[in-house]
């Protein structure tokens, strides 16, 4: 007798069993708090702070990606863009243009619902399988990863935009992790960093690391550190994410103590955030 996904059955109630432990469990409480605030917006046509979106079009934009990444989940690639940030962010304006929905319980109920199609797909096939995404071949597990960061990003700005608590924590954080140190080379800022050389080791408080290595401007990024690393940067989980998705001031963030730098060259700790430009 086959599996509950290979009966077609509804396996939204089980976590699973080919993504990291409590990644599914993120992307679906994130996408039912995104629609809980979406549900008690008084103005769908109300201004996001930081964004030229108004809150009805960034709604309409978490549904359009949700959609976009559970289609290549299941197998299904679409182009959107060039890769690029600039590239992505033109194909987002587009795909929004496309789309007239702004009301706030439709697209409630389609982040959800997309959000539980990646995770009947990611149930459905293999997780290392490379799939083709907006910002280049992934697992369908990192792509897991990119769609909670990327709910994560615009859950804080449509919290900001309703003044209600956000959902990113260090947990999700976390969850994140894999997408963002899989994207940064592709995002890295070729004029910012261009004949750079300097070697980064980032501990996030309470656990996650990666390293960072600059050779003549290219960035190579991984898990582990770099031995003997010209600058140590230490960081409060919930403030890189947003500081790396351009929700946060370097500066602010330093000044309150959540992050710290040491190390041969210290200077380039608070210059590390301005080498990337986020997606």
């Amino acid at each position: 007798m086959g599996s509950a996904a290979d009966q077609g059955q509804d396996v939204r109630g089980t976590r699973p069993e080919r993504l990291p432990e409590g990644l599914a469990d993120a992307i679906r409480a994130t996408a039912e708090e995104i629609a809980e605030l979406l549900r008690r917006a008084p103005d769908t046509g109300a201004p996001v702070p930081g964004l030229v979106w108004t809150v009805g079009e960034l709604a309409a934009h978490l549904a359009q990606a949700n959609e976009l990444m559970a289609e290549i989940a299941a197998g299904r690639s679409h182009r959107h863009g060039d890769g690029t940030p600039q590239g992505i962010a033109a194909a987002n304006e587009q795909a929004l243009a496309a789309f007239g929905e702004r009301a706030a319980e439709p697209l409630a109920a389609m982040i959800v619902a997309q959000a539980d199609a990646y995770l009947d797909a990611a149930a459905r096939r293999p997780g290392d399988e490379t799939l083709l995404t907006p910002m280049g071949p992934m697992s369908r597990v990192v792509l897991g990863s990119y769609l909670l960061t990327h709910m994560l990003g615009h859950g804080y700005d449509l919290a900001r935009a309703l003044r209600r608590p956000h959902m990113v924590d260090r947990a999700r954080v976390a969850l994140a992790l894999p997408f963002m140190v899989e994207a940064m080379p592709g995002v890295t800022d070729a004029a910012a960093t261009a004949g750079l050389n300097v070697r980064y080791a980032v501990r996030l408080r309470g656990g996650g690391r990666f390293g960072v290595t600059f050779a003549d401007g290219t960035a190579t990024v991984g898990h582990e550190l770099p031995d003997r690393p010209d600058c140590t940067i230490s960081i409060e989980p919930v403030t890189f994410l947003l500081m790396a998705l351009g929700r946060c001031s370097p500066v602010g963030a330093m000044a309150r103590g959540r992050v710290f730098a040491w190390g041969r060259k210290p200077w380039t700790g608070p210059r590390f955030p301005g080498y990337f430009r986020a997606p």
